[in-house]
């Protein structure tokens, strides 16, 4: 008799693990979008629109077995979800994957292949026309926007301002050399340990000149500016608490199994991923992939009648590679001996050239490019 997987959320985890299920159960794939988006892509789409529909892989080539439903969760129970529609998926297996939010441009805000086009290209009218550039929050992502900037309109002055005293302090100082002196070369102003004196009076990725004050007394004349900080767990869905209770940081509680931890026992047939979890670890899409493929076993082992026992633990040391462009970058990855820094030339073979664009071709069929 089949078996009903229910996977809330078509994510980097959610979508992989709907796809290594397709085959053996009844899968359901609950998401509003009508495609995964490697968001990997999202800031060279900013500044190529002609590249970024090389982002979207529709659900429907994705998934050639599974059901997709195009809607929101709005509470999870034990046996099933409850959807903004109204109705309702029964399910004798469910994963939670629902992610995080994050300011766009770095995470869309359209559910379409369409709508999020045209909002890419709009803004990128808006960023061809600005000569000065703010980014606010000098992490990865407002960095990565940086250098993608800087590669299609070197001329642009860039300025990436952060209240932190040090760039990617969780990493040695080698690697955050490496990084001060590739931004330098790129002519990327880099000013920590400031921010703004009040908020700037003008929308976020739209032109429009203005100038800022910083909390160290200068004044900053932009054209158009980005937020590039605040990250958000999406966990609204399980505020009623029917099926768990969430962590002060609005996370789900996992086991090394990723079974989802209920008010009173495990739930052996609920599991969460990614950015959703409350592993320890940094909220990356190759976490969630790994985080995949352990539920994609552990369920694939129930459905015969086994038991859950494929484990996750998550790296000993943090793992980034952070593009500046297609051609520049840095990055830490492990190796045998440890945490090793690698070079621009690395960065790119592993991410930068194409963020990712042909790994997901393989696994999950032609983009929407």
């Amino acid at each position: 008799m089949s078996r009903t997987v229910a996977v809330v959320g078509g994510g980097y985890g959610g979508t992989a693990v709907a796809k290594a299920l397709e085959s053996v159960a009844d899968v359901v794939l609950i998401d509003p979008r009508d495609a995964f988006v490697n968001v990997a892509g999202a800031l060279r789409a900013l500044v190529r629109p002609e590249w970024a529909g090389n982002m979207f892989f529709p659900f429907d080539t994705v998934l050639t077995r599974g059901t997709v439903i195009r809607d929101r969760a709005v509470s999870v129970d034990s046996g099933g979800v409850t959807l903004a529609s109204g109705g309702r998926v029964a399910a004798d297996y469910l994963v939670l994957a629902t992610g995080s939010s994050y300011a766009y441009p770095a995470r869309l805000n359209a559910d379409s292949i369409d709508a999020a086009l045209g909002d890419l290209r709009q803004t990128n009218k808006e960023l061809a026309s600005a000569e000065r550039v703010l980014i606010l929050g000098a992490g990865p992502v407002g960095l990565e926007l940086a250098g993608e900037i800087k590669e299609v309109w070197p001329d642009k002055h860039v300025t990436v301002l952060d209240p932190a005293e040090r760039l990617l302090p969780a990493f040695g100082p080698e690697l955050r050399d490496d990084l001060h002196r590739q931004l330098d070369e790129l002519g990327i102003e880099v000013r920590l340990g400031t921010g703004l004196a009040a908020p700037l009076p003008t929308d976020a990725n739209r032109a429009a000149t203005v100038t800022a004050t910083t909390t160290d007394g200068d004044e900053i004349t932009v054209d158009i500016w980005f937020r590039a900080f605040g990250l958000r767990t999406n966990s609204e869905y399980l505020l009623d608490g029917r099926l768990t209770t969430l962590t002060s940081q609005g996370q789900v509680a996992v086991t090394e199994t990723l079974n989802v931890r209920g008010p009173d026992d495990i739930l052996d047939h609920v599991y969460a991923i990614g950015d959703l979890t409350d592993v320890a670890e940094d909220k990356m899409a190759a976490y969630a992939l790994q985080h995949a493929e352990v539920v994609a076993r552990n369920i694939t082992a129930q459905l015969v009648g086994g038991q859950p026992t494929t484990t996750y633990q998550p790296m000993p040391h943090p793992m980034i590679l952070i593009p500046l462009g297609s051609r520049h970058g840095v990055g830490q990855m492990p190796t045998p001996d440890g945490p090793a820094v690698v070079p621009a030339a690395t960065v790119a073979e592993y991410k930068g050239a194409d963020l990712f664009t042909g790994r997901f071709t393989q696994q999950f069929g032609p983009s929407a490019a």
